[in-house]
């Protein structure tokens, strides 16, 4: 199955649903990426993936890529340098567990919107909406090979 696949076209809307209303409650910039495999190491790629994505080019550097690898059975979570100073140790780890959960379950929509909602929520303490933001990432999934 491929990635772009995976997931059904209701599913997929309620993922970029989520996204938005987390983003409604922060400045922080939320991407979901969803691919086939992974053969390494899955923060690593999803670093990777970031970078493609040039998620680091947001002005306060708060942007998050939650990724997800499905045959490979890989998920990580990598916030910008911005967050990363912000936050304390582990900051994504309710995120991520949360997230592995609903996963071995078999949920992955309920896993990732979740996962979403919980992220923007934990993202406003430190980076809280603001009037006069704008929208500097997609909303969309992205889908890898």
């Amino acid at each position: 199955m491929s990635a772009a696949g995976f997931l059904t076209k209701e599913q997929c809307d309620s993922i970029v649903s989520a996204i938005k209303e987390a983003e409604s409650n922060t400045s922080g910039e939320i991407r979901v990426h969803i691919e086939s495999e992974c053969k390494g190491d899955p923060f690593e790629r999803a670093v990777s993936v970031f970078r493609h994505l040039k998620m680091y080019e947001t002005a306060a550097r708060n942007g998050v890529l939650i990724y997800l690898a499905i045959k490979s059975r890989k998920v990580a979570i990598v916030g910008d340098k911005g967050i990363n100073d912000a936050v304390p140790e582990g900051f994504w780890d309710e995120t991520y567990h949360f997230m592995a959960s609903r996963f071995k379950d078999g949920d992955f929509s309920g896993g990732l919107t979740g996962a979403i909602i919980l992220a923007g929520e934990k993202l406003k303490e430190y980076f809280p909406y603001q009037s006069d933001d704008i929208n500097e990432q997609s909303d969309e999934i992205s889908f890898g090979k």
